[in-house]
């Protein structure tokens, strides 16, 4: 009697579990937002108590110029996208897929300028400098929601932004350049003294 192989069973395996995102939930932004309060006042403690040399202070400065390049100008690329798209240039998914992909040499210029800033003796009990301060922190919450903003216009693939989303995306752009302008000009006006 011959007995025909069995081909092996396959059982069903689950389906792998997502990893909650940062952009994902407002939960996630605001636990983000968190950490980043957090960690800019951390950077501002850490710039009062530490001493930098003439050539580690011109390093920090080259770097500080240098992430401003990088994330101002992938912000004004980001918006020329945005302005690309309302005079009808091109379509929102081009206009959002250039926004994402600029998303990290954002942060990145974020994060360069914060950390070079700690080395270049900030006088924090200057009120333009606190305000400078203040604008990069408005900065970074506004960039956490307008990652979130970014998926939820994303996902109205096939829909036009309802009038409140385009609302909250001009919003978002005119806090983003208010800040970067901002802390620009306090930032020249600082090297002057």
């Amino acid at each position: 009697m011959s007995t025909m192989p069995t081909e092996p069973s396959v059982s069903a395996q689950p389906a792998p579990v997502r990893r909650l995102g940062l952009y994902d939930t407002w939960w996630t932004v605001a636990a983000a937002s968190l950490a980043a309060c957090l960690a800019l006042s951390a950077c501002a403690w850490i710039s009062l108590h530490l001493r930098v040399d003439a050539a580690l202070h011109t390093a920090a400065l080259f770097l500080h110029l240098a992430s401003l390049v990088l994330g101002f100008g992938a912000v004004l690329a980001a918006d020329y996208s945005a302005l690309l798209y309302l005079t009808g240039r091109c379509t929102l998914r081009d206009a959002l897929d250039s926004a994402a992909r600029l998303h990290v040499p954002i942060w990145a210029g974020l994060a360069g300028l914060v950390a070079s800033g700690v080395m270049l003796h900030p006088n924090l009990g200057s009120v333009p400098t606190r305000v400078k301060l203040g604008l990069v922190l408005l900065l970074t919450l506004n960039g956490l929601q307008a990652g979130l903003l970014n998926r939820r216009l994303t996902q109205q693939d096939a829909t036009p932004p309802t009038r409140r989303l385009m609302v909250r995306g001009a919003s978002t752009a005119l806090v983003s350049q208010i800040c970067w302008w901002g802390a620009v000009l306090i930032g020249f006006r600082n090297s002057q003294r």
